[in-house]
């Protein structure tokens, strides 16, 4: 699949292109060049409130923030309440076109929380020169303030007038409320009337060279259980005891270390225990075991992720470790439960392939490298996932940077002008296509 659409990737970019910008897309340009100070000095607004995804007031604050700058450019803008999922909820701004002529529909995806809570001790701004380190930085309040730069430039040039967008920045990307369904129903209703998708994570960038992302793989977690007879530790492997929770975990363990592993896809154990007991605790991100040396353990628990490519290959490796747990060792059991909800891979398409050759197009108007794809291994799961079945998506249109969800995250800011002259442009191009 990578190597089929890397060939389309190719065939795309040897077709003739428009090479240069036209009059209104210079005046865009530059006004991005005009706004560079006003959107460095709200991303350290934005950063210095904590927005981490449980904080639900400094999730609705940094909305509230946000708002009156969407609104400047004569959009409608909403807050989604979602108390019944347990989170803050999500910002929904809209522009319709005031002009005469079909427009095609542009959703852009961004997210308003961040993994850094008030207990954390990385919660405030600084900046060493071009640099800017700060929670949220990267992941993705620079995105959210690129997206907004590329909006400003075309709302000062008068081409945001003739244009449909949606923002959608939800508040709960980094730690997804449930029912997920109800979490991403707005996301995805947006996706469905849209004709493109645009996400504004981090950008790609790998050894100095920009790249696209036209796949992000899945992240569904699973925990597995299993159980065994206890008893005095001499009468183990016996039949009447059998072989004790530990050994079927760790069969169980070492058989998808052993059979699973294939292009694209990783399994993690984050967390595991045993013993006479041994549980999860409510958060399931502690385990309490106990036990002795003379006792064979009755139970045992891991939980972990899975992260796949396309939805085929997550259902057949479901599958597939189903199977293997099944194949107990004697005197015991164990269940393996995949969590509800989480993060649908963004499958590569011929699709969003085409979006990345209508950006490499921006590129050379600008005079800027080509972007190849990025290895979807390399990137984590986000909310484009929800929207990729519905509607062609290119993602990693943000902030360029590093040490995202870690203390010392920090943003390249000469990527916050470099992004938003791609997006105004991108945003311009595809709402005129045909």
């Amino acid at each position: 699949m990578i190597r089929y659409l890397l060939a389309l990737l190719a065939l795309i970019a040897a077709a003739p292109l428009q090479a240069q910008l036209s009059a209104p897309e210079r005046r865009a340009v530059e006004a991005v060049d005009r706004g560079t100070a006003r959107h460095v000095a709200l991303l350290e607004r934005l950063v210095n409130n904590n927005s981490g995804t449980l904080n639900l007031p400094g999730v609705r604050r940094e909305a509230e923030l946000m708002r009156p700058e969407f609104e400047a450019l004569g959009m409608q803008v909403r807050w989604v309440d979602m108390a019944e999922t347990g989170r803050a909820g999500h910002l929904i701004a809209t522009h319709r076109s005031r002009a005469r002529g079909k427009s095609k529909h542009i959703l852009l995806i961004g997210h308003l929380d961040t993994v850094f809570e008030p207990d954390s001790p990385f919660q405030t701004w600084k900046r060493e020169g071009d640099r800017a380190i700060g929670p949220g930085t990267a992941d993705m309040k620079g995105g959210n303030v690129i997206m907004l730069a590329a909006l400003r430039a075309l709302h000062e040039t008068g081409l945001l007038r003739a244009m449909n967008v949606t923002v959608v920045l939800t508040g709960d990307e980094e730690r997804i409320g449930a029912p997920v369904a109800t979490a991403r129903r707005d996301l995805i209703a947006a996706a469905k009337e849209a004709d493109y998708a645009l996400e504004f994570e981090g950008l790609a960038r790998v050894q100095g060279r920009d790249h696209g992302t036209v796949a992000r793989r899945s992240s569904t977690n699973w925990t597995l259980t299993a159980r065994a007879r206890t008893g005095h530790s001499s009468r183990i492997f016996s039949n009447e005891l059998g072989y004790g929770a530990v050994y079927e975990m760790a069969r169980i363990l070492d058989t998808f270390r052993r059979e699973l592993p294939e292009a694209n896809l990783t399994f993690n154990v984050g967390v595991l225990g045993g013993g006479t007991p041994a549980t999860l605790d409510a958060q399931e991100v502690t385990v309490t075991a106990t036990g002795k040396t003379n006792v064979i353990p009755e139970a045992a628990v891991a939980r972990g992720d899975i992260r796949s490519l396309t939805p085929e290959q997550d259902q057949r490796i479901r599958e597939r470790m189903q199977q293997i747990v099944a194949q107990h060792l004697p005197k015991t059991s164990a269940e393996l439960v995949f969590a509800e909800g989480g993060y649908p891979p963004m499958a590569p398409s011929p699709g969003n392939v085409a979006l990345l050759a209508r950006l490499n197009e921006v590129n050379r108007a600008l005079g800027l490298p080509e972007m190849p794809p990025m290895d979807p291994a390399l990137r984590g799961a986000a909310d484009s996932g929800f929207a990729a079945p519905h509607v062609d998506t290119l993602a990693g249109l943000g902030m360029a940077g590093g040490g995202a969800h870690a203390v010392g995250e920090w943003a390249d800011l000469t990527s916050l002008p470099l992004q938003a002259k791609r997006a105004a442009l991108l945003i311009h191009r595809l709402s005129r296509a045909r």
